[in-house]
């Protein structure tokens, strides 16, 4: 080793060259021969190499000289030769869909030859990306979203947070495109069923109002789900793992009801000219059998107490998988099914009560209800507003108990709108289309309930819900077209199906007690430090 004078980036340091040898050392080779055959056992460079590296012992960075040029190498594991690791690009193929010869394949055994080390090396330095990829395939607890996300919708990452994806750049349409989508087809498709009961209901017939708008807006929202369908048929035959996420998701869980409510709301608000005399019960069967079956999963979940139970999931869009019941009760008494429009009424009305309570006691989260409320909340009017329109069409009349959920929906109607200042200044989002659909079934109610009591104050408030309904979904509808053609801001890229499956914690290395050792005995053994460690 030979001294160095100090470079000018770091003034005052002394070099230690980790290559050149020394005439001192040269000496020594032969009587220490141990020396010699660790060195052996290391592999000695070429003859003809003009590398070497230096070690400052005052800074603790690194020079490395080649061809009389010396670079300063900065103190980190990322640089190799004075070359910085390039920078990972996005991997989106962690949430394709998996082909089952590709599952297949990734089972067998890996073949090893001589390339082995290699290949072993290069997925240490990409990150082990088959281990992001098993983890992203695993389904990830609930307790992990509410711990890595915030907001009501549980879309937004935590600053302490590290997702998969990155954010600086667009990610696939697809990606991008929520299973919340369905909140536009049940906001249209309710406001079917409010335009034609406004049209034929007795209470309201003194309006006049023409049957043609509940056309119009029937094959607009039967336009919008097909539209929304097939782009969501695309996800799922092209990411399918980012579907997976959001079936874990704590909240869009209860949007996978969502496509099937949208088709009842269609059968129950199609217009006179094209519905037919009788309805055939196979349209009940098809629409009401996916809610069924998604029922037994999510309920059973709820019932069985593990990691998704309901005091630890439970949020305002759980009354949604709940409204499903009700809804299928309505086009079951039309289709001529009085007992199974009973039995899921029945099924509907008791697992709200439990919801209710659950969400009025802040179960899952145990924290007080925010001063910024969101229109997620509008959710609680859903359940008890389809309940009274459900027994209505079953028994044929809006009595005690069809008053008695009806006057629960009212009050929490009012409840939400004396606080009607606290829903300013939200960012817009296509989630807000489900939140309007509740407003529309509380429309309905009243309008039932002012058909059964036919005074000037229940028709006053039939017609100020309904124009409060009508005026959102316009408001919304013309907010959805601005930031979708003008601004494209309506699908941003969804962090909530990227975070990771474990928080992630930076490891700290402890210091190797047996390396100190060593270092301290070669500098009290080494007869060559004093010559280069001096200030």
């Amino acid at each position: 080793m030979s001294q160095t004078p100090p470079s000018q980036s770091s003034p005052g340091a002394h070099f230690l060259d980790m290559h050149e040898v020394s005439p001192e050392r040269e000496a020594m080779k032969h009587t220490r021969r141990p020396v010699r055959q660790r060195e052996a056992k290391r592999g000695a460079a070429p003859p003809d190499c003009s590398f070497g590296r230096q070690l400052s012992l005052g800074t603790g960075f690194s020079l490395l000289k080649e061809n009389d040029e010396c670079k300063m190498l900065p103190r980190s594991g990322r640089s190799l030769g004075g070359f910085e690791r390039e920078r990972k690009k996005a991997d989106f193929r962690i949430f394709r869909t998996k082909s089952g010869l590709n599952r297949q394949n990734s089972l067998l055994p890996s073949m090893k030859g001589e390339n082995d080390g290699d290949h072993d090396h290069q997925q240490r330095n990409d990150g082990s990306d088959e281990g992001v990829e098993d983890s992203v395939n695993r389904s990830v607890p609930a307790g992990r979203y509410f711990a890595a996300l915030r907001g009501p919708e549980l879309d937004q990452v935590k600053d302490h947070e590290e997702i998969l994806l990155p954010t600086d750049e667009k990610w696939p349409f697809l990606l991008r495109f929520p299973i919340n989508c369905f909140g536009i087809c049940l906001g249209l498709s309710s406001q079917a069923i409010l335009w034609l009961t406004l049209a034929t209901s007795p209470a309201t017939r003194f309006l006049g109002i023409t049957p043609y708008i509940n056309l119009i807006i029937w094959v607009l929202a039967l336009f919008i789900l097909f539209l929304v369908s097939g782009t969501y048929a695309l996800k799922c035959l092209f990411y399918l793992e980012a579907v997976k996420r959001e079936y874990f998701h704590p909240v869009r869980v209860n949007f996978f009801f969502a496509p099937w409510v949208v088709c009842m709301f269609l059968a129950i608000g199609m217009p006179p000219m094209l519905a037919p005399n009788t309805m055939h019960p196979a349209i009940f069967v098809a629409f009401m059998a996916p809610i069924f079956i998604l029922e037994l999963k999510i309920y059973g979940q709820w019932l069985s107490g593990g990691r998704r139970r309901l005091s630890k999931v439970a949020n305002p869009s759980s009354h949604l998988s709940v409204v499903g019941n009700f809804v299928g009760a309505v086009l079951a008494s039309k289709v001529g099914w009085k007992e199974a429009a009973k039995f899921f009424w029945a099924v509907g009305f008791a697992h709200y009560l439990v919801v209710f309570v659950t969400l009025y006691q802040r179960l899952p989260t145990s924290e007080t209800l925010p001063k910024e409320l969101h229109p997620v909340y509008s959710m609680f009017i859903a359940a008890p507003s389809a309940a009274s329109i459900a027994w209505e069409a079953i028994y044929g009349e809006f009595d005690g108990l069809s008053r008695t959920c009806y006057f629960i929906a009212l009050f929490l109607y009012t409840s939400l709108v004396v606080r009607i200042n606290f829903f300013r200044g939200f960012r817009f989002s296509v989630a807000w289309w489900s939140y309007t659909f509740p407003m529309t079934t509380a429309s309905v109610a009243t309008i039932k309930y002012a058909e059964q009591v036919p005074t000037v104050i229940s028709k006053s408030v039939a017609l100020t819900l309904s124009f409060v309904s009508s005026t959102m979904i316009s408001v919304l509808f013309i907010s959805t077209l601005l930031h979708a053609f003008v601004w494209q801001t309506l699908f941003p890229n969804d962090l909530a199906i990227a975070i990771m499956e474990r928080k992630h914690t930076k490891e700290t290395k402890k210091p190797n007690k047996k390396k100190a050792y060593d270092i301290k005995r070669w500098t009290k053994q080494s007869p060559l430090l004093p010559r280069f460690c001096h200030a």
